[in-house]
C-alpha cells in the first residue's frame, strides 16, 4: 500500500528526492512520515507531515536540508533532500499513521500503521 522510490548513489553535497506512492485508501491516513535505518542502528525518525500539509516535523539533523511535502492529486508524499552528507546514508522508509499528534508522538515507529519497503540512499564522501 506504500511504495517508496527515488533512492540511489549521490555525492556529498548533492540532492535527491524520494517519493512514496500510496493507495487511495492509505493516502487518507492522517499523517505520513519518513524514517531511515543505517546498518547496525535502529530505525530513526526523519520527517512527518499532516494529512493536509499544514504541519510538518523534522529531526534536528535534517532541518534546513530536507523538506517533506505531499501531492494529493498523485497520492504521493515526497522527501526532498539537499546538502546530503555521508551520515545520511541509510535505507529510507515511508510510513502512514492513523492519527496526527505532537512531535514526540509522530517520531515514534509504533505510531505508524503502514510501512513501505524502503529505498536505499547512499551518500559518498
Amino acid at each position: 500500500q506504500l511504495q517508496a522510490s527515488g533512492g540511489g548513489l549521490v555525492q556529498a553535497g548533492g540532492s535527491m528526492r524520494l517519493s512514496c506512492a500510496a493507495s487511495r485508501r492509505t493516502f487518507s491516513m492522517f499523517g505520513y512520515g519518513w524514517f531511515r535505518q543505517a546498518p547496525g542502528t535502529e530505525r530513526e525518525f526523519v520527517a512527518a507531515i499532516r494529512w493536509n500539509g499544514d504541519s510538518t516535523y523534522y529531526t534536528d539533523s535534517v532541518k534546513g536540508r530536507f523538506t517533506i511535502s505531499r501531492d494529493n492529486a498523485k497520492n504521493t508524499v515526497y522527501l526532498q533532500m539537499y546538502s546530503l552528507k555521508p551520515e545520511d546514508t541509510a535505507i529510507y522508509y515511508c510510513a502512514a499513521s492513523a492519527q496526527w499528534g505532537t512531535y514526540s508522538a509522530m517520531r515514534v515507529v509504533d505510531e505508524y500503521r503502514y510501512w513501505g519497503q524502503g529505498t536505499l540512499v547512499t551518500v559518498s564522501s
